[in-house]
């Protein structure tokens, strides 16, 4: 148990992201996905339920989706995922999970090139 008084237990986190690094990276995410016009707004609407105003304050940066909404966000925009990532430090992860999926397709290729050849030598 930690009495009221004496030393603070605050820390300073490397790395840190500032509350405006973080409206500002997300207002871009969802700018590039989504563009800036009200489409834009109708889109987040639908996707978390909030309302045109704060959908378009998050568009403009002027605030930042709080938990739960980011979550729904990240949920419907890979753009916004990808930010959060790297603003977490954790791209790596989005990397691995790129490289995974192009296997994927590759493998796909390559057994539907088979296909092809292997029903040619009949």
């Amino acid at each position: 148990m930690l009495h009221k008084k004496g030393n603070s237990f605050r820390r300073e986190c490397e790395g840190r992201v500032s509350a405006s690094e973080y409206r500002q990276a997300i207002s871009a995410a969802l700018s590039q996905e989504l563009g800036g016009g009200g489409q834009a707004a109708k889109a987040i609407m639908r996707w978390t339920g909030t309302s045109e105003r704060t959908a378009k304050n998050w568009i403009s940066g002027a605030y930042g989706p709080t938990g739960e909404n980011l979550i729904q966000l990240m949920r419907h925009s890979d753009t916004v995922l990808a930010v959060v990532l790297v603003l977490a430090s954790r791209d790596e992860e989005r990397i691995a999970r790129r490289i995974s999926l192009a296997r994927d397709e590759l493998a796909e290729v390559l057994r539907r090139l088979d296909a092809i050849c292997g029903a040619g030598d009949n």
